[in-house]
């Protein structure tokens, strides 16, 4: 059940908790088994404990490369999908507006967040499918650009 080292006056001892009913141990010490009294019953916790290994600082002597890339062409124009579904709380083109890579084009809620979507393309802004206050998904049309 339960496997203990203890040490009393320079001398080891080892002891396994056999079993426990009520308030009457049986224990293993150094291979003889005794039954102990206890006061109180011991509560066993069946939660692990968690341990997490010493978190270590990078030593690197180069520089980090980036993880993402730049699109080394842009991408062709048609539609920016929105990356999440939520509320649209706010539209920040219209029609006829140039848009460039990063430009802020709407705000939309999704958890009580606020989440700037920003153009992954360039091009003019032809066509706005939704309105403030719509409800869109993963996916859904947010603008198109020609």
């Amino acid at each position: 059940m339960n496997n203990f080292k203890f040490k009393i006056q320079d001398k080891e001892y080892n002891v396994e908790i056999v079993s426990m009913e009520n308030t009457v141990a049986r224990v293993n010490v150094n291979g003889e088994i005794y039954h102990v009294e206890v006061e109180e019953q011991l509560k066993i916790s069946k939660t692990p404990t968690l341990t997490r290994p010493l978190a270590v600082p990078s030593t690197e002597s180069t520089p980090s490369i980036a993880k993402t890339a730049s699109p080394s062409t842009p991408l062709p124009l048609g539609l920016i999908t929105s990356p999440l579904p939520g509320k649209v709380l706010d539209i920040c083109v219209k029609i006829g507006d140039k848009v460039t890579i990063g430009t802020k084009v709407c705000c939309i809620e999704a958890m009580k967040m606020e989440n700037n979507i920003n153009s992954d393309r360039e091009g003019t802004v032809i066509a706005i499918p939704i309105v403030k206050g719509d409800t869109v998904l993963e996916g859904d049309a947010i603008i198109e650009l020609g």
